[in-house]
């Protein structure tokens, strides 16, 4: 995973609500073997649909997916994820998420960024208005800004998963950052328990 610290970028303004993972990437595309190719599928029932958001030419190259409440509910499925950032979106701006998405998105580099109501609404709003609109996600400060609004708001990010965001640690990588705890452990290790080797 890569690290992830300051992403900045126009968004795309997706005025919807209770958006569940299976909107997001229908059922149908959980039967590639392979990870890649899944931005295809990124909410392709609604794409077919010629002025669907993620259609319009003045939304092409955003980074950030703005969203309204209770994004990512339903059945876990890291394709969801994956059909996000396949598709060039860095982070996920939202007034609510489900669960298991923020941490399905976290452990791939996908930042949630939570915010109230209101300021959810009125990014959709504005940048509905001016899709040029920037918007900058910092992790390290844990804030989202829109410079051109004057708005600058926290966001809430653990110590952990910003510490993961920031070097680029995914679960391997967490364990890996143990490796001499881990080897450590190994030479005291009774001789007489069982192993993997």
């Amino acid at each position: 995973m890569d690290a992830v610290r300051i992403i900045s970028g126009t968004a795309v303004p997706l005025d919807r609500s209770d958006v569940d993972t299976d909107q997001i990437i229908p059922s149908d595309w959980l039967k590639r073997v392979e990870r890649t190719g899944f931005e295809k599928g990124l909410f392709s029932e609604w794409r077919d649909e010629p002025d669907f958001v993620l259609n319009r030419e003045e939304h092409a190259g955003a980074t950030i997916l703005v969203a309204g409440p209770n994004f990512g509910t339903g059945s876990s499925r890291e394709h969801a994820v994956w059909a996000i950032q396949q598709y060039g979106f860095r982070a996920v701006v939202s007034p609510r998420f489900g669960p298991i998405f923020v941490n399905n998105a976290t452990n791939c580099g996908l930042v949630p960024v939570v915010v109230d109501a209101e300021l959810g609404e009125r990014l959709l709003r504005e940048i509905e208005a001016d899709p040029t609109l920037e918007l900058t996600v910092d992790i390290d400060r844990r804030t989202l800004e829109v410079p051109a609004l004057g708005i600058t708001a926290e966001f809430p990010l653990s110590d952990s998963i910003r510490h993961r965001l920031l070097n680029g640690l995914d679960d391997i990588g967490v364990t890996l950052s143990h490796a001499d705890d881990i080897a450590g452990y190994e030479t005291t290790r009774p001789a007489w328990l069982p192993t993997t080797a």
